[in-house]
């Protein structure tokens, strides 16, 4: 009975639109309420679900974003890309793409690119003659590249969950990320050639050369970071508050962007964020303990197992899981879940447990842009000024792009295990 109380209030929650943190805990407190545990378990368990060492990446490179972005980091990013591919055909969604590449690997969430480069870019296209309803759609899927490549907070959580190295999980996802980007260039300029988008002249080595260097110091944030993990001189947490002092010291004192009076204001922002993300970890600690306790994993892996022990139709099952739960649930609360008990089915059958991370991270950040609740959907279609189904329509080649490479990683275990055991066994 408890069980099914915790089911349908969770539901219910997501049903009304109450928000994801919320509503685990309301569920989570229900179930104890109805099981007689003592309600004293709710914050013992939400503080061990956030006392966790790694956990600080999520503050610092939050942090370390929001400098970057308030220091000019944007401007400069997009200028630099649009000098590298925006001679090509449809060149501004190509360097619509290549920016959050780019910034992805600086900012680690999806939403802040979003919102960064959908900020600048979308009117930009709408100006240059792009319908409103593929930039927003270009923007919005480009966005979910950003926490693959490295860093990224989906991967902080899944190391703090499964005790799998947080520096392995960013070099797992720099391949993939890199090819999601580059497939959906690919994606993008074939719809430019076909609907006949407009094209800007090639601006030449110079202009090339002086974005380069213009942009010199926000892209080299990203190797300071690979670089700290690599060396080993510096642990996840350590590196992303050298990235936030790296971060204040480019924008303050190198662009001059960024202005003293304002590091207050996006420090308190970014506490916000990270006391966000916190809460709705601790809630969903809570969550995933309940269901631990009634062995609601194991009752996933037997159901699986029962219909097949083949490894790549498991991996199928899981992709599919996986895409549906991405629909309707936040990546974080996912991942907290649902990580753990689908990661010991994977083992079951064979599966390398980074290996399984990095497509099981990839997978969720596909459905931030699958409605209804594609979070970056509607960050972008609130920019574009549009309604929902036109930019979901619009985005339709982009998800089945991103799902061609999905596949790719979950089959073809090199994509994510290589650069890991090359760099770091």
């Amino acid at each position: 009975m408890s069980l099914f109380i915790l089911i349908f209030v969770f539901v219910a929650g997501l049903g009304l639109g109450v928000p994801v943190a919320v509503t685990l805990g309301i569920a989570s407190m229900a179930y104890l309420l109805t099981a007689g545990i003592p309600l004293v378990v709710m914050p013992q368990k939400m503080y061990a679900g956030i006392d966790v060492f790694v956990l600080l990446c999520i503050p610092g490179f939050i942090l370390a974003g929001n400098l970057m972005n308030s220091g000019g980091i944007t401007e400069r990013i997009i200028r630099f890309a649009n000098a590298l591919v925006g001679w090509a055909r449809g060149g501004l969604g190509l360097t619509n793409i290549a920016g959050s590449m780019l910034f992805g690997g600086i900012s680690g969430t999806a939403v802040a690119d979003a919102a960064s480069i959908g900020g600048m870019m979308i009117p930009g296209m709408k100006k240059a003659g792009y319908p409103a309803d593929f930039s927003a759609a270009v923007t919005a899927a480009s966005s979910t590249v950003g926490p693959i490549i490295p860093p990224s907070v989906p991967m902080i959580i899944v190391g703090a969950l499964s005790g799998i190295s947080v520096s392995k999980m960013f070099l797992a996802g720099a391949i993939p990320g890199i090819l999601m980007g580059l497939a959906m260039m690919v994606t993008a300029y074939l719809i430019a050639v076909r609907r006949g988008f407009p094209r800007q002249p090639w601006q030449g080595l110079g202009e090339l050369a002086r974005s380069f260097f213009s942009a010199f110091w926000a892209i080299a944030m990203t190797a300071l970071i690979i670089g700290g993990l690599l060396s080993g001189l510096a642990t996840p947490t350590e590196t992303a508050i050298v990235a936030s002092l790296y971060a204040f010291a480019v924008g303050a004192f190198i662009y001059r962007d960024l202005p003293i009076r304002a590091v207050p204001r996006i420090v308190i922002d970014s506490a916000v964020s990270s006391a966000a993300i916190l809460v709705l970890i601790g809630f969903a600690n809570v969550f995933g303990w309940i269901l631990v306790s009634e062995r609601i994993p194991q009752a996933i892996a037997t159901a699986v197992l029962s219909i097949t022990d083949n490894k790549y139709l498991v991996i199928l099952l899981i992709n599919i899981l996986l895409l549906f739960v991405g629909m309707f649930m936040e990546t974080i609360a996912a991942l907290i879940i649902l990580f753990v008990p689908l990661l010991t089915l994977s083992q079951s059958v064979g599966v390398d447990p980074l290996h399984f991370a990095t497509f099981a991270v990839l997978n969720l950040m596909i459905g931030l842009t699958t409605p209804p609740v594609g979070v970056c959907l509607f960050v972008c279609a609130n920019i574009a000024r549009l309604p929902l189904t036109p930019v979901v329509r619009a985005i339709a080649p982009f998800l089945l792009t991103n799902m061609i490479v999905l596949l790719l990683v979950s089959y073809v275990p090199a994509f994510a295990t290589w650069l890991p055991s090359l760099l770091l066994d």
